[in-house]
């Protein structure tokens, strides 16, 4: 009991109510208008996206270039649910989750021999053969895509998802399942040889990580009102890839707040088009070579200690 009720949860959560009520107070009085709410809006599905990619990537070890397609499948399924079946949000996020889930343990049951470059191989081809059967599905619009799709994604919904995921996934890596999840990044002939059951927690890793990504994909398509299938290429999954890497491989913060800091860097450059990808490819460039996520790792200790 004293652990819940210890300054450091105590701080969070004051602080998650002040981070909440203050931009709903900011929202109320004009002074954030419909542009920088949807900057807001990239800001945390990306928080999302990088969080739960990091799960796969940063701490199990598991290269990834698939995770877009798990937010695409979330994406249409909270696109048909709302638009085409006229269904309430909240089981629009629950039928995205569940979809991107079940196409997580599908990746992840035939890819469980492959390691490095052969699983990026073969979730990057996981993630082609999804966007293709979008483009070819008549049903939701095809390479037209989806569109007239309700807009219920607002701040409540957007930070109550942030907020989950984060407590989910930290609070799962802090449990004896993530201590096994950890284990096998370091080194999976040890944990097998210790019990661990390597197999499923590949599985349910891919799984909870495809889940979250299948929200971010259902409060994407809920407040932009229109999806097309090359939204969710493979560049997507790099993004997402490079913010975690900036971030700090099994860094949890890390990925949030790199997610922030390059959502800003790109949204900042959308101004001037021609030289928006050069001068973002530059800046990531000199963000490898100074390497923030040790800088973060620094801060947040000592953030800790003065806590």
């Amino acid at each position: 009991m004293k652990e819940i009720i210890s300054k450091k949860n105590l701080f969070k959560i004051l602080f998650i109510v002040v981070l909440y009520l203050t931009v709903m107070i900011l929202m109320g009085a004009n002074v954030i208008d419909s542009y920088i709410f949807l900057n807001i809006v990239s800001i945390g599905i990306n928080i999302i996206l990088a969080v739960s990619l990091n799960l796969i990537t940063g701490f199990t070890g598991q290269f990834s270039l698939g995770h877009a397609a798990f937010m695409s499948i979330g994406a249409y399924a909270s696109g048909i649910l709302t638009a085409k079946l006229g269904l309430p949000f909240i089981v629009g996020i629950i039928g995205a989750a569940l979809a991107a889930a079940v196409a997580g343990l599908l990746i992840g049951i035939p890819t469980l021999r492959l390691k490095g470059d052969y699983l990026a191989i073969a979730t990057l081809g996981f993630g082609e053969i999804v966007r293709i059967l979008f483009l070819n599905w008549s049903y939701v619009g095809g390479a037209m895509g989806l569109n007239d799709i309700p807009r219920y994604t607002n701040w409540t919904w957007l930070f109550a998802m942030i907020v989950v995921t984060y407590l989910i996934i930290s609070n799962f890596i802090a449990s004896y399942h993530g201590r096994a999840v950890i284990s096998i990044k370091e080194d999976e002939i040890a944990s097998t040889s210790m019990g661990v059951n390597t197999s499923y927690y590949k599985v349910l890793v891919f799984s909870i990580g495809a889940l979250f990504a299948g929200i971010a994909g259902a409060l994407y398509a809920n407040y932009f009102y229109f999806i097309k299938p090359d939204s969710f290429g493979f560049m997507k999954s790099v993004d997402i890839l490079v913010i975690v890497v900036l971030g700090g491989l099994g860094s949890i913060r890390g990925s949030i707040i790199s997610a922030i800091v390059l959502s800003l860097v790109s949204l900042s450059l959308q101004g001037i088009p021609e030289l928006r990808m050069v001068i973002y490819a530059v800046v990531l460039f000199i963000m490898m070579v100074f390497k923030p996520q040790k800088l973060v790792r620094k801060f947040m200790s000592k953030f800790r200690k003065e806590a």
